[in-house]
């Protein structure tokens, strides 16, 4: 009965995510297992062009595990903040990670926050506070400009969407804006810890292209592309996007983009595979403008300007010269003939 009745309940969705839409995308495709217990949570990840780097849920400190692209930790990054539940993880355009401090299971914070944290471990703790109360949020990404956006979790398919409403304050806490909804169909990719509809619309991370053209929200089982213009990113997430099935991740709640456009997903768990999704970002991108003709090659032969004007007209006066002579003398032949 709940999953009938939360079926019922759903709201038609801004997102079309139907099975026509899914087969035009590629496969994901495992690069490697990650076994190393210290990342068994595994729930936020980002790539740049030499390393992955990944957050624990929850845990008791601010700490980024460096990864190889063969999944093995290479090294940890740790700051001296004792954070209350991670879920996420961002980089920003200068290279600092953003933890998304923002779980909150059982409603019960009187606010979230974001933690700061540069390769050198040097941290600093923003706290925020929603404007319509409490809500659990498992998914954090930055456009362009380092903004960042918290998108909610909610097991009937809508996530709220909350930016800073100033700039934000250490430690805060910093107010938050709502700024849009986004709604979600039900699918029927098989995962997740949650049977039935559930698992499909629950909202659990988000990611940002490096170039900004284009971001994603992954549930348990499905990502969603959306094409980005101008940094908007409200304006993206008003568009509609390209799903892409993620098929039988245990508890999926980690998604990038790497460089290449590539989109990785990982899931909780030990022995669990980080896959790939080739050429992910391209899905989105905007059409190229259509080229121009090139000018036609210029004529090495000069003719003078009225050369060039009389030359056409020529024929067609010479045309109306000899059928104005020709009716004229007809008519002349007919009027002799008349009076004969």
């Amino acid at each position: 009965m709940r999953s009938v009745t939360l079926a019922l309940l759903l709201p038609l969705g801004l997102l079309s995510a139907t099975p026509a839409a899914a087969a035009q995308v590629p496969e994901p495709v495992p690069v490697c297992t990650i076994t190393d217990p210290e990342v068994a949570e595994l729930s936020g990840l980002v790539a740049d062009d030499e390393h992955w780097y990944a957050i624990n849920d929850g845990g008791t400190a601010a700490t980024v595990f460096v990864l190889g692209k063969d999944c093995q930790v290479q090294d940890t990054i740790t700051g001296p903040v004792d954070p209350y539940d991670v879920e996420d993880l961002a980089l920003g355009p200068d290279g600092t990670f953003w933890l998304s401090d923002t779980g909150d299971n059982d409603a019960d914070r009187d606010t979230v926050a974001l933690i700061s944290l540069t390769p050198a471990g040097e941290t600093a703790l923003y706290r925020l506070t929603y404007p319509d109360g409490k809500h659990d949020a498992e998914a954090l990404l930055l456009d362009g400009a380092g903004t960042p956006y918290l998108i909610t979790k909610s097991p009937l398919g809508t996530a709220d969407v909350y930016r800073p409403a100033a700039p934000l304050a250490s430690p805060g806490p910093t107010p938050l804006q709502h700024v849009l909804t986004v709604r979600l169909s039900s699918t029927d990719t098989p995962g997740g810890p949650v049977p039935g509809i559930v698992g499909s619309v629950t909202v659990t991370g988000a990611a940002a292209s490096q170039d900004g053209t284009a971001i994603a929200l992954r549930t348990y089982t499905d990502a969603y592309l959306f094409p980005v213009k101008d940094d908007d990113v409200v304006g993206a997430f008003s568009g509609k996007p390209v799903r892409v099935p993620l098929p039988n991740e245990a508890q999926g709640e980690a998604i990038a983009f790497q460089p290449d456009g590539s989109l990785l997903s990982a899931s909780e768990g030990v022995g669990q595979p980080v896959r790939s999704v080739a050429g992910a970002a391209r899905l989105v991108a905007p059409e190229p403008p259509p080229e121009k003709p090139e000018p036609e090659a210029a004529s090495n032969v000069s003719e003078s300007p009225a050369a060039e004007e009389s030359l056409p007209y020529l024929p067609a006066a010479v045309v109306t010269i000899v059928v104005v002579a020709g009716v004229y003398l007809l008519f002349r032949w007919l009027r002799r003939r008349k009076s004969y």
